[in-house]
């Protein structure tokens, strides 16, 4: 029987990490493990859907390429992550491009395959279904924000929800690096990319956020969840740090 991979920080989300330990043993003995270097594309946009992929570790790109060839960066995926599968079911065809940001190690197996998985495995398939609705409930709650939020905002929550996924993935400020252009994170929160800048301009003149090399550090978090709109019970210290990854010297 094929072993789990070993140093896989399993996020207690997504589709790997609601699977109990079993299910996980059955799944990886019917798949197959793939590293994807960074820069690497895992799957590309248009091309027929044959498999589904687990993110173990890593983080990717998904993105759609406009008639003009701009890259519109569509989501950000991470380990306990599961991607394709939507894709083989209604169209058959692959919707976006998914792209590896730094390594990323996956877990691969046939459409076919996944869904008699599900089939003779009723945990695993509940499982699949709340990760769906926890894309959902996020798709929702992105919608809800553009029409109560402005772009500083929704970019203040971005930057926490990435320290917070990143921080509860056993990354650490270190290692939360994330390549992402001014542009992506624009395109993220559904605003201009002047707005990205002039609000990481402001942030970092007051302190709330501080930059190293292509890393956005979150000096209080506290104070970027206020301009969130969001209101901690305990005030965080400036000195509990964190960091997202961007490219902080793209303006």
């Amino acid at each position: 029987m094929r072993r789990l991979p070993d140093n896989v920080a399993v996020r207690e989300s997504g589709f790997w990490g609601l699977l109990g330990e079993r299910d996980r043993t059955d799944f990886t003995s019917l798949a197959r493990s793939r590293v994807f270097p960074p820069g690497v594309a895992l799957c590309t946009e248009g091309e027929p859907t044959t498999h589904v992929f687990i993110l173990l570790s890593g983080w990717v790109r998904v993105f759609t390429v406009t008639r003009d060839g701009r890259q519109v960066l569509e989501a950000l995926r991470g380990g306990g992550d599961i991607v394709g599968e939507i894709s083989g079911q209604v169209t058959g065809y692959r919707t976006a491009t998914v792209q590896a940001i730094g390594t990323v190690r996956t877990l691969i197996v046939g459409g076919r395959e996944f869904g008699e998985f599900l089939d003779a495995h009723p945990a695993a398939a509940r499982a699949h279904r709340r990760a769906m609705a926890e894309l959902q409930r996020a798709a929702n709650e992105q919608q809800r924000n553009h029409a109560l939020f402005s772009g500083p905002q929704r970019l203040a929550g971005l930057l926490l929800d990435l320290a917070e996924r990143q921080d509860g993935a056993g990354e650490g400020a270190a290692a939360a690096s994330l390549p992402l252009s001014q542009e992506d994170l624009a395109s993220l929160i559904s605003a201009s990319r002047s707005t990205v800048t002039r609000a990481l301009h402001a942030w970092r003149e007051r302190r709330i956020i501080g930059t190293d090399s292509r890393r956005i550090v979150i000096l209080d978090r506290g104070r970027l969840a206020r301009i969130a709109g969001r209101f901690s019970k305990e005030p965080l210290s400036v000195c509990e740090n964190s960091a997202v990854g961007a490219d902080a010297s793209d303006e």
